[in-house]
């Protein structure tokens, strides 16, 4: 039997450990962008099943990561929200449609009722109103 010291098993015990302990994060993603950007990185996630935390500032594109099926929100986090446009800056049924399909029901229902998908203003949701009224659960402590 080998013996090892006991600072070499700690670091393997470590490394085993990380992946379960390793997740996504909008870091990066936060200013929005283009469709293109986002939509692999959610159907990766929800093939995957890996955890992904939504944290810090996530506006436009960035909120399609709420249809990440194991996704979670830092309730430091702030989302803001508006209507989906072409490159040129008009409002498009279909851009706004594909945001809209990656919230769920009740927060769908606040953002119409609000009007938050008619216009190309920011509507700021915190990531507290997220996970309290909407129901996305919060993201575990790193």
């Amino acid at each position: 039997m080998h013996r090892y010291p006991a600072s070499i098993l700690a670091l393997l015990c470590c490394l085993v450990a990380q992946p379960a302990l390793a997740a996504g994060s909008s870091a990066g993603y936060g200013m929005g962008g283009q469709f293109a950007r986002f939509d692999p990185v959610v159907s990766q996630y929800n093939q995957s099943g890996e955890l992904f935390r939504i944290e810090g500032h996530c506006q436009s594109a960035c909120t399609l990561f709420l249809a990440i099926r194991n996704v979670c929100i830092e309730p430091g986090a702030t989302l803001l929200f508006h209507a989906g446009h072409d490159r040129n800056k008009m409002i498009t049924a279909s851009s706004t449609s594909h945001m809209m399909g990656a919230y769920n029901g009740p927060l769908r229902d606040f953002l119409t009722a609000n009007h938050y998908m008619d216009t190309l203003e920011f509507h700021a949701i915190s990531g507290r109103d997220m996970i309290a009224k909407f129901g996305y659960p919060q993201c575990p402590r790193k």
